[in-house]
């Protein structure tokens, strides 16, 4: 019997993709090599194909020859949203927001409709989570009713696509894309292949007809973006409006930006009446307490481009436990144990049988390393139970070995600090900054040096004690006119 050649009949090599992120591999394993996802690699048995050239529709042109026109922002009315963006809803353009539930998505995407549809362009609300009734109830609460604003609630894609052919709208607001299905595709709404189909089909719309998209997307328990990784991918612009429930104010923050910067911030504030812009934000985010308390400093921190003045407030208390608590709200936990040691180590401050309790004003968080200064300042006077005698604007980020090291922008904090009426400002040495106008600046090298200037004195060495109470600032450090 002869030999029979089945070499023509091998099977390809078994090919397993990541679903959150395209990672692919020869074996299957349990976790994403790229994206570390648990559970989400699987056998793909699509063949590989061998595309052929074929013949362009439209040949290609020199890029000084492209019209710029048709890609040309249009300002959506909403200027903080339009500050983040970079000059407003670019045509074509797929923005997704996410954000927590509750955290106010739907309230702002339809006042950014509402003040679309307002110039007489023509916008189209799809809501697949609540119906049209639901909607208008909410939009007659904050004043978004236009004649050009259209709504419809469905969640069928195919539906959803139907809409925008027989409408036409120069606008379309999706919430949310997570709740949107489509019918014949495997898994259910909200699933890895629900979500990419749904996205890849608004993302050709969108680049057809030059249509602006706005998505609602939901966020996981870590804060991430619901869904597989590659609809990050697929739009153009990811947004994460951000803020504590508890707390009015909101922020805007970009993370992903193919139209403009990403890295400015927009503010706004819940109110009853909807959401409201917050053009200067530096008075939501400070108390307004007529005498500085202990426990308490101010920093002028840098959200992109914009400079917000944040009080950073701290309590120590003495512990019956064996391990005191440190708790801080608005910042990195491991930042104020660093900032902490530092005390202890470099200004003798003994905190071993204190509880530290540290937190921001209206719920902000601070990453900004140059508010590190702020934060020792106010365990110091905490730790005294005594206040400055006037506020205090720190800025500087601390080292292990408390040195105080220069931060960016420091000329715009010093700037927001003097048009908001305060007089004197500590700041890392060596930076010569020229001081604004009626705002004393004073270099300091450490921390040690930052306590002494404004008086502050603790116990011998070794001493748990022996806290000297703040007096006014008078002459120590280097002044700069």
């Amino acid at each position: 019997m002869g030999t029979r050649n089945v070499s023509g009949m091998a099977k390809n090599p078994a090919s397993f993709q990541c679903s959150e992120c395209g990672w692919t591999t020869s074996r299957w394993v349990g976790r994403c090599g790229e994206c570390q996802a648990w559970g989400s690699v699987a056998e793909t048995s699509a063949p590989k194909l061998r595309v052929g050239a074929s013949a362009p529709v439209t040949p290609a042109i020199r890029i000084s020859e492209v019209p710029l026109d048709a890609a040309r922002a249009i300002p959506s009315g909403v200027a903080e949203l339009d500050r983040v963006l970079g000059n407003g809803l670019t045509p074509g353009a797929v923005v997704l927001l996410a954000g927590e539930p509750g955290v106010g998505k739907s309230t702002l995407l339809l006042e950014v409709a509402a003040s679309w549809a307002g110039r007489g362009r023509r916008t189209l609300y799809v809501s697949a989570e609540e119906s049209a009734a639901q909607v208008r109830l909410r939009a007659e609460r904050i004043g978004a009713v236009s004649d050009h604003l259209y709504l419809a609630a469905e969640s069928d894609l195919g539906t959803v696509l139907g809409h925008i052919e027989e409408l036409g709208p120069e606008l379309l607001v999706l919430d949310s894309v997570q709740t949107v299905q489509v019918p014949g595709t495997d898994g259910v709404a909200g699933g890895v292949t629900q979500v990419k189909e749904v996205a890849a089909a608004l993302v050709r719309v969108a680049k057809l007809k030059a249509l602006p998209v706005l998505l609602v997307g939901h966020v996981t328990k870590e804060g991430t973006v619901a869904g597989p990784r590659t609809l990050e991918h697929l739009v153009d612009v990811v947004l994460s409006f951000e803020g504590e429930l508890g707390s009015g104010f909101r922020t805007l923050r970009a993370t992903k930006n193919r139209f403009g910067p990403a890295d400015e911030v927009g503010c706004f504030e819940m109110v009853e009446t909807g959401i409201r812009e917050v053009a200067d934000p530096s008075g939501l985010l400070a108390s307004h307490q007529q005498e500085p308390a202990p426990g308490t400093c101010l920093t002028v921190t840098l959200a992109g481009r914009r400079p917000l003045l944040t009080e950073v407030q701290a309590l120590v208390a003495p512990s019956a436990s064996p391990v005191p608590r440190r708790i801080s709200h608005g910042f990195d936990s491991g930042r104020v144990a660093m900032l902490l040691a530092v005390l202890q180590r470099r200004a003798r401050l003994r905190l071993t049988h204190k509880e530290v309790y540290v937190a921001t004003v209206a719920g902000t968080r601070l990453t900004d390393p140059g508010t590190d200064l702020a934060v020792v300042l106010a365990i110091a006077s905490a730790a005294g139970d005594q206040a400055f005698s006037e506020p205090v604007i720190a800025l500087g980020e601390v080292g292990l070995a408390g040195e105080l090291r220069r931060v960016p922008g420091l000329e715009r904090r010093l700037a927001e600090a003097a048009r908001l009426g305060f007089r004197l400002a500590l700041v890392p040495s060596g930076t010569g900054v020229h001081a604004p106008a009626g705002l004393r600046v004073i270099e300091v090298g450490s921390v040690a040096s930052a306590l002494a200037a404004l008086n502050l004195r603790f116990g011998k060495k070794g001493s748990s004690e022996g806290f000297t109470p703040f007096l006014s600032v008078a002459s120590a450090g280097k002044g700069v006119a």
